[in-house]
């Protein structure tokens, strides 16, 4: 390819990402590979501004994690425990109804369930955990979890409990706004020994994606996205988000797509691995909203990026995610969330309005098909007209 053709290339890509249509993958590539961040970011914030104008949003949330417990060793995670291991614990129905209780008077409106993959598959005291619970899935505890802290607080459960079958998505849309599991990657290279997911079986990619399709055929609002810095090239993390939309075209029920960056931490397998820079964040995250188009919902939690948080707003994102101001980042509990208030003063310094949504984000609320009776009843006592939460 000449110099001259390369470059006309790049310009027909750029002329289509202003457009907010949402680029191919040829397209993506030339504008992860040679256009400048200050040109891709600027180009960012325009496809944003189409659909989202300077509105950005968070959830107030509290954090529940059900269980520490899980069958996978994922290389960079610091959440998982083995039986006996410090902090390895499966969360009581008074221990879960206690911090939800916390977070009602904290005025949250979400109660987010993270938890370990499917641990009574290799752990015989998750097993028995979930006998004296009368339950022999974690899955289904944890429905009954969010059932509970659906009816006796008003907190509206989203649940993260890694893969899902459709017996599993059925019970979690009884009392569910909304579910989620991070896609982090098609890539099954990294599965490979020595590579991050090579000890995590609920890594392969065709069955996490599968879960996100289950989710669609049953109109259920979801949350995926992508992890970088964890040894993925650009056309992994391009042919991920790419997937993410081949999803939502088909099924329209991905309400938000997050970038997380890898963190270094001292107890993890991967404790000496390099950081992405802000800067390659800011790049990939430009780039999913540029894939992605000016309508879907871009993420990027701010207690990733520390004091440099504000600078992702640069990049085209139009939500913060969930905020606790009772409960800790439980999966990077090194980080802690920005206070709501400095969330606030930092948004509305570079133009921007803030405003708290709920576990579903506005444009599904008004949608009938993807909430039963049961959480709607719910979702209506927390909503004002345009979807976003009151009080």
């Amino acid at each position: 390819m000449t110099q001259g053709t390369a470059s006309r290339r790049v310009e027909t890509a750029l002329e289509r990402a202003r457009h907010g249509r949402g680029v191919n993958r040829e397209e993506a590539l030339a504008l992860a590979q040679s256009v400048s961040l200050p040109e891709l970011l600027e180009v960012a914030s325009q496809v944003r501004e189409k659909a989202k104008g300077k509105t950005v949003s968070f959830s107030k949330k509290v954090f529940i994690p059900l269980t520490t417990l899980c069958r996978d060793y994922c290389s960079y995670c610091t959440f998982r425990k083995d039986p006996g291991q410090p902090g390895a614990h499966f969360m009581t129905p008074e221990e879960v109804l206690a911090v939800a209780e916390e977070g009602k008077r904290a005025r949250c409106k979400e109660a987010l369930f993270s938890l370990g993959d499917q641990p009574e598959r290799i752990f015989p005291e998750a097993r028995e955990f979930l006998r004296r619970q009368s339950f022999t899935r974690t899955l289904d505890y944890l429905a009954a979890m969010c059932e509970l802290v659906l009816e006796r607080t008003g907190l509206l459960p989203h649940a993260n409990p890694g893969v899902m079958d459709g017996e599993a998505l059925d019970k979690l849309k009884e009392s569910n706004a909304s579910v989620g599991l991070m896609l982090e990657n098609v890539s099954v290279r990294l599965m490979r020994d020595g590579l991050p997911h090579a000890k995590a079986p609920d890594k392969v990619p065709t069955l996490r994606l599968r879960t996100i399709e289950e989710a669609g055929k049953r109109s259920m609002a979801f949350t995926t996205g992508i992890l970088i810095g964890i040894g993925e090239t650009m056309e992994e993390r391009i042919d991920s988000l790419l997937a993410i939309r081949e999803m939502h075209e088909k099924y329209g029920h991905i309400q938000e797509v997050i970038v997380q960056n890898f963190r270094a931490k001292p107890d993890i397998p991967m404790a000496h691995y390099a950081e992405p820079s802000l800067a390659e964040m800011l790049r990939v995250l430009a780039v999913a909203r540029l894939i992605l188009g000016a309508k879907m919902n871009l993420q990027a939690p701010p207690n990733l990026s520390y004091d440099d948080f504000p600078r992702l707003l640069d990049a085209g994102i139009n939500d913060w995610g969930g905020i606790s101001p009772v409960t800790k980042d439980f999966i990077n509990p090194e980080a802690a969330w920005p206070q709501i208030a400095k969330l606030q003063k930092e948004t509305e310094e570079r133009g921007f309005l803030l405003r708290e949504r709920l576990a579903l984000y506005p444009e599904f609320v008004t949608q009938e098909n993807f909430l039963t009776s049961h959480v709607r009843e719910k979702v209506n006592a927390l909503a004002g007209p345009d979807g976003f939460a009151t009080g």
